[in-house]
Protein backbone atom coordinates (compact mmCIF):
# COMPACT_ATOMS: atom_id res chain seq x y z
CA UNK A 1 0.00 0.00 0.00
CA UNK A 2 1.38 3.71 -0.96
CA UNK A 3 1.39 5.98 1.79
CA UNK A 4 1.72 3.82 4.62
CA UNK A 5 3.82 4.95 7.68
CA UNK A 6 3.77 3.26 10.98
CA UNK A 7 3.63 5.09 14.26
CA UNK A 8 5.75 3.40 18.07
CA UNK A 9 5.73 5.32 20.97
CA UNK A 10 7.40 4.51 24.29
CA UNK A 11 5.90 6.88 26.55
CA UNK A 12 8.48 9.43 26.10
CA UNK A 13 8.40 10.16 22.18
CA UNK A 14 6.88 9.00 19.17
CA UNK A 15 8.69 7.60 16.35
CA UNK A 16 7.22 8.12 12.72
CA UNK A 17 8.47 5.40 10.02
CA UNK A 18 8.19 5.08 5.93
CA UNK A 19 8.93 6.50 3.12
CA UNK A 20 10.32 9.87 3.64
CA UNK A 21 8.33 11.72 1.76
CA UNK A 22 4.89 9.96 3.62
CA UNK A 23 6.68 11.01 6.92
CA UNK A 24 7.59 14.30 6.41
CA UNK A 25 3.58 14.90 4.82
CA UNK A 26 1.96 13.03 7.77
CA UNK A 27 4.07 14.95 10.36
CA UNK A 28 3.22 18.45 8.26
CA UNK A 29 -0.16 17.47 8.15
CA UNK A 30 -0.43 17.46 11.98
CA UNK A 31 1.96 20.58 12.32
CA UNK A 32 3.96 18.81 13.88
CA UNK A 33 7.08 18.49 11.22
CA UNK A 34 9.00 21.15 12.92
CA UNK A 35 9.20 19.56 15.99
CA UNK A 36 10.53 16.50 14.90
CA UNK A 37 14.51 15.03 14.48
CA UNK A 38 16.07 12.63 12.19
CA UNK A 39 15.31 9.19 13.40
CA UNK A 40 18.30 7.14 11.63
CA UNK A 41 16.99 3.65 10.64
CA UNK A 42 20.31 2.16 9.99
CA UNK A 43 21.48 2.25 13.71
CA UNK A 44 18.90 -1.06 13.83
CA UNK A 45 21.90 -2.81 11.65
CA UNK A 46 22.85 -4.58 14.95
CA UNK A 47 19.55 -6.24 15.17
CA UNK A 48 19.33 -7.67 11.94
CA UNK A 49 20.51 -11.67 12.02
CA UNK A 50 18.96 -14.75 10.83
CA UNK A 51 15.87 -15.56 11.13
CA UNK A 52 12.07 -15.39 9.76
CA UNK A 53 11.09 -11.32 8.53
CA UNK A 54 14.67 -10.54 9.02
CA UNK A 55 15.39 -9.80 5.47
CA UNK A 56 12.03 -8.11 5.00
CA UNK A 57 12.48 -5.68 7.37
CA UNK A 58 16.20 -4.92 6.63
CA UNK A 59 14.80 -3.88 3.38
CA UNK A 60 12.44 -1.74 4.71
CA UNK A 61 14.91 -0.28 6.68
CA UNK A 62 16.76 0.49 4.09
CA UNK A 63 14.06 2.09 1.83
CA UNK A 64 12.67 3.86 4.77
CA UNK A 65 13.30 6.68 7.24
CA UNK A 66 12.22 7.98 10.08
CA UNK A 67 11.32 11.45 12.41
CA UNK A 68 10.86 11.26 15.89
CA UNK A 69 9.14 13.84 18.30
CA UNK A 70 8.99 14.34 21.96
CA UNK A 71 5.08 13.63 23.39
CA UNK A 72 4.13 17.26 24.43
CA UNK A 73 0.75 18.28 24.67
CA UNK A 74 0.62 18.83 21.35
CA UNK A 75 1.88 15.55 20.41
CA UNK A 76 0.32 13.38 22.28
CA UNK A 77 -2.57 13.62 20.81
CA UNK A 78 -1.61 11.27 17.78
CA UNK A 79 -1.30 8.35 20.16
CA UNK A 80 -5.25 9.10 21.02
CA UNK A 81 -6.19 9.83 17.58
CA UNK A 82 -4.75 6.97 15.65
CA UNK A 83 -5.15 4.41 19.07
CA UNK A 84 -1.51 3.17 19.42
CA UNK A 85 -2.08 -0.42 20.37
CA UNK A 86 0.44 -2.52 22.84
CA UNK A 87 3.37 -4.61 21.36
CA UNK A 88 4.65 -7.43 23.24
CA UNK A 89 7.31 -5.13 24.11
CA UNK A 90 6.98 -3.86 27.13
CA UNK A 91 6.12 0.17 27.28
CA UNK A 92 5.68 0.09 23.64
CA UNK A 93 2.49 0.94 21.53
CA UNK A 94 2.29 1.12 17.69
CA UNK A 95 0.05 1.85 14.79
CA UNK A 96 -0.23 1.51 11.03
CA UNK A 97 -1.48 4.62 9.23
CA UNK A 98 -2.35 5.20 5.57
CA UNK A 99 -4.25 7.25 2.75
CA UNK A 100 -5.74 4.59 1.08
CA UNK A 101 -7.71 5.23 -2.34
CA UNK A 102 -8.56 8.68 -2.71
CA UNK A 103 -9.54 9.33 0.70
CA UNK A 104 -6.65 12.50 1.81
CA UNK A 105 -7.07 12.37 5.66
CA UNK A 106 -4.55 9.75 7.38
CA UNK A 107 -6.58 6.64 8.82
CA UNK A 108 -5.38 4.09 11.32
CA UNK A 109 -5.41 0.75 8.99
CA UNK A 110 -5.31 -2.74 10.22
CA UNK A 111 -2.28 -4.13 8.80
CA UNK A 112 0.39 -3.18 6.49
CA UNK A 113 3.27 -4.35 4.52
CA UNK A 114 5.72 -2.93 6.40
CA UNK A 115 8.14 -5.30 9.14
CA UNK A 116 9.17 -3.44 11.93
CA UNK A 117 6.13 -3.88 13.87
CA UNK A 118 5.89 -7.16 13.30
CA UNK A 119 9.75 -7.95 14.40
CA UNK A 120 10.07 -7.58 18.13
CA UNK A 121 13.82 -7.88 18.25
CA UNK A 122 13.68 -4.84 15.76
CA UNK A 123 11.03 -2.90 17.80
CA UNK A 124 13.20 -3.21 20.37
CA UNK A 125 15.40 -1.57 19.15
CA UNK A 126 13.67 0.96 18.01
CA UNK A 127 12.53 1.70 21.53
CA UNK A 128 16.38 1.33 22.57
CA UNK A 129 17.40 4.72 19.95
CA UNK A 130 13.93 6.44 20.99
CA UNK A 131 15.14 6.01 24.55
CA UNK A 132 18.37 7.83 23.69
CA UNK A 133 16.92 10.58 21.51
CA UNK A 134 14.35 11.47 24.56
CA UNK A 135 17.49 11.28 26.54
CA UNK A 136 19.36 13.60 24.55
CA UNK A 137 16.15 16.12 24.00
CA UNK A 138 16.08 16.36 27.82
CA UNK A 139 19.69 17.37 27.37
CA UNK A 140 18.78 19.93 25.33
CA UNK A 141 16.32 21.24 27.42
CA UNK A 142 18.53 21.80 30.57
CA UNK A 143 21.30 23.08 28.82
CA UNK A 144 18.26 25.73 27.49
CA UNK A 145 17.51 26.58 31.54
CA UNK A 146 21.25 26.39 32.65
CA UNK A 147 21.67 28.59 30.02
CA UNK A 148 18.94 31.37 31.33
CA UNK A 149 20.06 31.62 35.45
CA UNK A 150 22.15 34.05 36.03
CA UNK A 151 24.42 32.48 38.12
CA UNK A 152 26.34 29.95 35.88
CA UNK A 153 26.38 26.30 36.76
CA UNK A 154 30.22 25.73 37.31
CA UNK A 155 30.66 28.84 39.12
CA UNK A 156 27.82 27.44 41.48
CA UNK A 157 29.98 24.14 41.89
CA UNK A 158 33.53 25.54 42.63
CA UNK A 159 32.29 28.19 44.95
CA UNK A 160 30.98 25.31 47.22
CA UNK A 161 33.51 24.08 50.37
CA UNK A 162 32.42 20.64 49.77
CA UNK A 163 35.80 19.31 47.49
CA UNK A 164 33.83 16.75 45.75
CA UNK A 165 31.03 18.91 44.57
CA UNK A 166 33.83 20.67 42.22
CA UNK A 167 34.56 17.15 40.84
CA UNK A 168 31.51 17.45 38.99
CA UNK A 169 33.24 19.98 36.47
CA UNK A 170 35.44 17.69 35.47
CA UNK A 171 33.31 15.21 35.32
CA UNK A 172 31.24 17.02 33.11
CA UNK A 173 34.40 17.31 30.37
CA UNK A 174 34.32 13.69 30.48
CA UNK A 175 30.98 13.42 29.53
CA UNK A 176 30.53 16.03 27.15
CA UNK A 177 33.79 14.41 25.38
CA UNK A 178 32.64 10.62 25.15
CA UNK A 179 29.47 12.39 23.68
CA UNK A 180 31.22 13.99 20.98
CA UNK A 181 32.95 10.46 20.33
CA UNK A 182 29.34 8.74 19.92
CA UNK A 183 28.29 11.87 17.84
CA UNK A 184 31.42 11.47 15.48
CA UNK A 185 31.74 7.95 15.47
CA UNK A 186 28.71 6.32 16.39
CA UNK A 187 29.98 4.28 18.97
CA UNK A 188 31.97 4.83 22.66
CA UNK A 189 35.11 2.59 22.16
CA UNK A 190 36.65 1.15 25.32
CA UNK A 191 38.75 3.79 26.54
CA UNK A 192 36.48 6.70 26.37
CA UNK A 193 33.82 4.41 28.22
CA UNK A 194 36.00 3.27 31.34
CA UNK A 195 36.46 6.93 31.66
CA UNK A 196 33.28 8.05 31.66
CA UNK A 197 32.40 5.03 34.13
CA UNK A 198 34.90 6.37 36.64
CA UNK A 199 32.57 9.60 36.93
CA UNK A 200 29.23 8.16 37.78
CA UNK A 201 29.62 8.40 41.44
CA UNK A 202 30.72 11.91 41.14
CA UNK A 203 27.39 13.08 39.79
CA UNK A 204 25.47 10.76 42.14
CA UNK A 205 27.02 12.44 45.34
CA UNK A 206 26.28 15.77 43.65
CA UNK A 207 22.87 15.04 43.23
CA UNK A 208 22.53 14.12 46.77
CA UNK A 209 24.42 16.67 47.83
CA UNK A 210 21.98 19.11 46.59
CA UNK A 211 18.89 17.55 47.77
CA UNK A 212 20.23 17.47 51.24
CA UNK A 213 20.80 20.86 50.95
CA UNK A 214 17.07 21.44 49.84
CA UNK A 215 16.13 19.55 52.85
CA UNK A 216 18.10 21.39 55.35
CA UNK A 217 16.42 24.60 54.04
CA UNK A 218 13.23 23.34 54.56
CA UNK A 219 14.08 22.07 57.82
CA UNK A 220 15.39 25.94 58.99
CA UNK A 221 11.69 27.43 57.36
CA UNK A 222 10.02 24.87 59.89
CA UNK A 223 11.87 25.65 62.81
CA UNK A 224 11.31 29.50 62.56
CA UNK A 225 8.42 30.23 64.59
CA UNK A 226 9.05 34.36 64.84
CA UNK A 227 7.88 36.21 62.04
CA UNK A 228 10.90 37.81 61.97
CA UNK A 229 12.93 34.66 61.80
CA UNK A 230 10.22 33.34 59.10
CA UNK A 231 10.91 36.48 57.04
CA UNK A 232 14.98 35.68 57.16
CA UNK A 233 14.90 32.31 56.09
CA UNK A 234 12.60 32.88 53.84
CA UNK A 235 14.97 35.43 52.36
CA UNK A 236 17.65 32.60 52.74
CA UNK A 237 15.91 30.06 50.23
CA UNK A 238 15.19 32.79 47.72
CA UNK A 239 18.90 33.14 47.47
CA UNK A 240 20.11 29.34 47.90
CA UNK A 241 17.17 27.44 45.67
CA UNK A 242 18.19 28.62 42.50
CA UNK A 243 21.72 27.73 42.50
CA UNK A 244 20.53 24.19 44.55
CA UNK A 245 18.27 23.52 41.72
CA UNK A 246 21.10 24.32 39.49
CA UNK A 247 22.91 21.67 41.06
CA UNK A 248 20.39 19.26 40.42
CA UNK A 249 19.91 20.44 36.88
CA UNK A 250 23.26 20.14 36.41
CA UNK A 251 23.57 16.26 37.66
CA UNK A 252 20.07 15.16 35.99
CA UNK A 253 21.62 16.28 32.13
CA UNK A 254 25.47 14.31 32.86
CA UNK A 255 22.97 11.54 33.82
CA UNK A 256 20.74 11.60 31.19
CA UNK A 257 24.34 11.79 28.69
CA UNK A 258 25.07 8.82 31.04
CA UNK A 259 21.95 6.73 29.80
CA UNK A 260 22.73 7.89 26.24
CA UNK A 261 26.34 5.94 26.76
CA UNK A 262 25.41 3.18 27.99
CA UNK A 263 22.44 2.31 25.93
CA UNK A 264 24.93 2.83 23.29
CA UNK A 265 27.34 -0.05 24.40
CA UNK A 266 24.64 -2.17 25.18
CA UNK A 267 23.74 -1.69 21.55
CA UNK A 268 27.05 -2.44 19.92
CA UNK A 269 27.72 -4.87 22.15
CA UNK A 270 25.40 -6.87 23.48
CA UNK A 271 21.94 -5.45 21.20
CA UNK A 272 20.05 -8.58 22.81
CA UNK A 273 19.84 -7.04 26.05
CA UNK A 274 18.88 -4.04 24.53
CA UNK A 275 15.27 -3.57 26.00
CA UNK A 276 16.27 -4.92 29.03
CA UNK A 277 18.95 -2.40 29.71
CA UNK A 278 16.54 0.36 28.28
CA UNK A 279 13.61 -0.68 30.78
CA UNK A 280 15.96 -0.77 33.99
CA UNK A 281 17.43 2.80 33.27
CA UNK A 282 14.04 4.25 32.35
CA UNK A 283 13.57 3.34 35.95
CA UNK A 284 16.03 4.48 37.20
CA UNK A 285 15.18 7.95 35.86
CA UNK A 286 11.91 8.14 37.31
CA UNK A 287 12.79 7.28 40.79
CA UNK A 288 15.43 9.76 40.66
CA UNK A 289 12.63 12.56 39.05
CA UNK A 290 10.31 11.24 41.37
CA UNK A 291 12.99 12.06 44.38
CA UNK A 292 13.68 14.97 43.26
CA UNK A 293 10.22 16.32 43.19
CA UNK A 294 9.33 15.11 47.17
CA UNK A 295 12.78 16.95 47.91
CA UNK A 296 11.63 19.95 46.35
CA UNK A 297 7.88 19.43 47.27
CA UNK A 298 8.88 19.21 50.66
CA UNK A 299 10.31 22.51 50.86
CA UNK A 300 7.44 24.28 49.16
CA UNK A 301 4.89 23.15 51.68
CA UNK A 302 7.43 24.40 54.27
CA UNK A 303 7.49 27.72 53.39
CA UNK A 304 3.72 27.59 52.58
CA UNK A 305 3.49 26.57 56.46
CA UNK A 306 5.40 29.83 56.77
CA UNK A 307 3.29 32.01 54.42
CA UNK A 308 0.65 30.70 56.30
CA UNK A 309 2.11 31.60 59.73
CA UNK A 310 2.62 35.20 58.45
CA UNK A 311 -0.65 35.38 57.12
CA UNK A 312 -2.40 35.44 60.18
CA UNK A 313 0.20 37.91 61.87
CA UNK A 314 -0.23 41.22 59.55
CA UNK A 315 -1.50 43.42 61.31
CA UNK A 316 1.78 44.15 63.81
CA UNK A 317 4.41 42.58 61.21
CA UNK A 318 2.89 43.88 57.91
CA UNK A 319 6.68 44.81 56.47
CA UNK A 320 7.65 40.77 57.74
CA UNK A 321 4.55 39.39 56.05
CA UNK A 322 5.06 40.99 52.50
CA UNK A 323 8.52 39.98 52.48
CA UNK A 324 7.25 35.81 53.47
CA UNK A 325 4.98 35.84 50.73
CA UNK A 326 7.55 37.75 48.15
CA UNK A 327 10.39 35.24 48.85
CA UNK A 328 7.81 32.30 48.20
CA UNK A 329 6.61 33.62 45.03
CA UNK A 330 9.73 34.13 44.22
CA UNK A 331 11.09 30.37 45.07
CA UNK A 332 8.23 29.67 43.04
CA UNK A 333 9.10 30.87 40.27
CA UNK A 334 12.34 29.40 40.22
CA UNK A 335 11.21 25.98 40.97
CA UNK A 336 8.63 26.11 37.86
CA UNK A 337 11.35 27.16 35.98
CA UNK A 338 13.14 23.91 36.68
CA UNK A 339 10.00 22.03 36.17
CA UNK A 340 10.12 22.84 32.71
CA UNK A 341 12.40 21.17 30.92
CA UNK A 342 12.26 17.87 33.10
CA UNK A 343 8.42 18.10 31.93
CA UNK A 344 7.40 18.56 35.28
CA UNK A 345 4.10 19.99 35.94
CA UNK A 346 3.63 22.29 38.62
CA UNK A 347 0.34 24.40 38.59
CA UNK A 348 1.55 26.54 41.34
CA UNK A 349 -0.60 29.98 42.52
CA UNK A 350 1.10 32.73 43.22
CA UNK A 351 0.14 33.92 46.89
CA UNK A 352 -1.13 37.10 47.63
CA UNK A 353 -0.19 39.75 50.53
CA UNK A 354 -2.89 40.52 52.89
CA UNK A 355 -4.05 44.20 52.29
CA UNK A 356 -3.77 45.39 56.31
CA UNK A 357 -7.27 46.93 56.49
CA UNK A 358 -8.63 43.16 55.64
CA UNK A 359 -6.53 41.99 58.02
CA UNK A 360 -7.62 44.68 60.81
CA UNK A 361 -11.56 43.57 60.06
CA UNK A 362 -10.76 39.90 60.73
CA UNK A 363 -11.53 39.07 64.65
CA UNK A 364 -8.41 36.20 64.31
CA UNK A 365 -6.19 38.89 63.04
CA UNK A 366 -7.05 41.03 65.89
CA UNK A 367 -7.16 38.53 68.44
CA UNK A 368 -3.67 37.48 67.32
CA UNK A 369 -2.23 41.10 67.74
CA UNK A 370 -3.62 41.45 71.56
CA UNK A 371 -2.25 38.49 72.53
CA UNK A 372 1.38 39.21 71.15
CA UNK A 373 1.00 42.83 72.36
CA UNK A 374 0.00 41.58 75.70
CA UNK A 375 3.23 39.40 75.67
CA UNK A 376 5.38 42.43 74.92
CA UNK A 377 3.17 44.38 77.68
CA UNK A 378 5.00 44.92 81.53
CA UNK A 379 2.64 42.12 83.66
CA UNK A 380 -0.73 43.14 84.96
CA UNK A 381 -0.77 46.22 82.86
CA UNK A 382 -4.00 45.59 81.38
CA UNK A 383 -6.36 45.75 78.52
CA UNK A 384 -5.97 49.39 78.08
CA UNK A 385 -2.42 49.23 77.83
CA UNK A 386 -2.40 46.26 75.78
CA UNK A 387 -5.02 47.79 73.34
CA UNK A 388 -3.00 51.47 73.28
CA UNK A 389 -0.21 48.72 72.05
CA UNK A 390 -2.15 47.49 69.35
CA UNK A 391 -3.72 50.89 68.43
CA UNK A 392 -0.12 52.13 68.21
CA UNK A 393 1.22 49.37 66.16
CA UNK A 394 -1.86 49.29 64.16
CA UNK A 395 -1.36 52.97 63.28
CA UNK A 396 2.59 52.17 61.96
CA UNK A 397 1.40 49.28 59.79
CA UNK A 398 -1.17 51.20 58.55
CA UNK A 399 1.46 54.01 57.40
CA UNK A 400 3.38 51.32 55.98
CA UNK A 401 0.68 49.94 53.93
CA UNK A 402 -0.23 53.81 52.94
CA UNK A 403 3.73 54.94 52.01
CA UNK A 404 4.17 51.03 49.55
CA UNK A 405 0.51 52.12 47.92
CA UNK A 406 2.39 55.46 46.85
CA UNK A 407 5.20 53.91 45.71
Amino acid sequence: MDDEIQLISDGDGLAVIGNSTDVELFLASEGLLSLSKDFVLRRLGPFLRAGAGVAQAGSEIAANSGRWLKLTEESAHLCEKYGLMESKTPGISYAMVGKPGSIKSWLQIAEGSGALLTNPAILAGAAGIMAQLARQHEMSEIKSYLATIDKKVDDVLHAQKNAELGKVFGAGLDIESAMTVLDREGQVDDDTWSTVQARTHTITDALGWALGRLDALAEKVESATKIGDLAKMAKEAESHVQELLAVVARCFELQDALDVLRLQRVLDDSPGKLDGRRIVLKDDRQKRRELISQKIEHLMARMDAAAGTANSNVLLHLPAHRAVVGSINHVGIVVDEFHRPLGIESGRNSLEATRWWDAARDPAQLKNAAAEAGRKTAKGAGVVVVGAAVLWASRAALAGEERGEEE
